[in-house]
Order: C-alpha cells, then structure tokens, then sequence
C-alpha cells in the first residue's frame, strides 16, 4: 500500500508540474495571434483570451476584444483545471492531516472548479458563471492557498510553509489590487495575472518539490500493511 500511495503522488505531482506551462504557454500563443488590436498583457484580461466573439467588451473598462484562437486558450485552462484537479486529489493524503491542511486543500480544489468554469463558459457567452469561475479562482483559491501557508510544520505541505506563504500572500494582494481597478503600473491585466497565478506556479514548484522527495517523507502518513 505504500509503494501505490508513493506512485499515486508522484503522478499527482508531475500533474501539478505540468499544469501551470500548459496555461502559460496558451496565454502566449493565443496571444501572439492577435491582429487590431495586439493583445496587451496589461491591458487586456486573461478571460479576454478566451472570448468567442469579436467586439467592445467591458462596460467599466472598454476595450475591443478578438481572439482568433479562442478554443485553444478554453481548452487549455480546461486542461489546467483538470490537472490542478487531479494533483490535489492524488497527493490529498500526503500533504498532511488536520483542519487547516483540509480546508486549504478543499478551498484549492473549489478554484479548480473555477478554472473549468471559466473555461467552459467565456464571458461573452454566459458573464455570471464566468465571473463565478473567477470568484472561485480569485476569492476562495487564493484564501486556500495563504491559508495552506499555514499548515503544521510536521506535515508534508508544512515543510515548504516560506513558498507557500508567499504565494498565497502574492495571490491575495493581487486580488484585492485587481478588484479594486488598481494597475500599479503593470496595468489592471497584469494585476490580474498576479491574482491568478500564483495557484498554478505554487502548484508546479511543490510538484517538483514532492517528486524529488524519498519515499519515507511521501508517504509519511500511509498505513503501511505489515508483509
């Protein structure tokens, strides 16, 4: 049982190893193939990218939005949630035990519901799902990953408490800064980026964090099955 327990992380691992490039890389092909206008990272929101139709978008900030490879961008930060998804639930018994490790975990899995959301519902097809899919993403994620920040330090997730910390804290001020319209001079495209991505970056360092781990310390909360 403790050899499928330590295979089962580390496949929940690579799965958080990959999600964040699959989402960066997406953001910046889909990018790329925009024509009038160019698409501007500061400027522009992420969900922009994943707008169906050509046209004025935004009554608070009015810009005009046309992303040609749409589903490309859909299906990707479909496929991040499904990985974000699938490394919680893989490594859910070897980050730890307790209240706090429990609650930031099911916290994360719920902004993964957010990512699929998003995904699947684009603001210009249906705007109040969409806006859930970033409350999720944005307001419970980011609350689950400053509080995973503070998991015991005997447990697994416990043991990398400064990256955590700090991602969760970056993530939390983004959100506050990008509700509030507040650039900061990287725009109110770029806040939003430093609301959002924290998550999947925090999740690809402890997938590689967890897979470089020895087998005692990954399974350090498996009910070994005497031979």
């Amino acid at each position: 049982m403790g050899m499928n327990l330590h295979r089962t992380g580390r496949v929940g691992a690579l799965c958080w190893v990959a999600a964040a490039p699959i989402f960066l890389v997406a953001s910046l092909v889909t990018g790329l193939r925009w024509r009038e206008p160019i698409y501007s990272w500061a400027t522009h929101n992420i969900s922009d990218l994943g707008n169906a139709h050509c046209g004025i978008w935004d009554t608070s900030r009015p810009r005009y939005v046309c992303s040609p490879w749409h589903p490309l961008m859909n299906a990707a930060t479909l496929g991040t949630a499904v990985l974000l998804a699938a490394g919680l639930l893989l490594t859910w018994r070897i980050l730890g035990r307790g209240a706090v490790v429990r609650s930031a975990q099911t916290l994360l899995l719920l902004a993964t519901g957010g990512y699929a959301l998003v995904a699947l519902y684009p603001a210009d097809i249906d705007e109040n799902l969409h806006v859930l899919g970033a409350f999720l993403i944005m307001g419970l994620g980011n609350v689950g990953l400053f509080l995973a920040g503070f998991a015991p330090s005997t447990t697994t997730l416990g043991r990398w408490r400064p990256l955590t910390l700090t991602a969760g804290f970056i993530a939390l001020a983004g959100t506050v800064l990008f509700f509030a319209q507040q650039g900061v001079g990287i725009g109110v495209g770029g806040m939003e980026r430093v609301a959002v991505l924290p998550f999947p970056l925090w999740a690809c360092c402890l997938g590689v964090l967890l897979a470089e781990t020895r087998t005692p310390a990954l399974v350090d909360h498996a009910v070994v099955v005497p031979e």
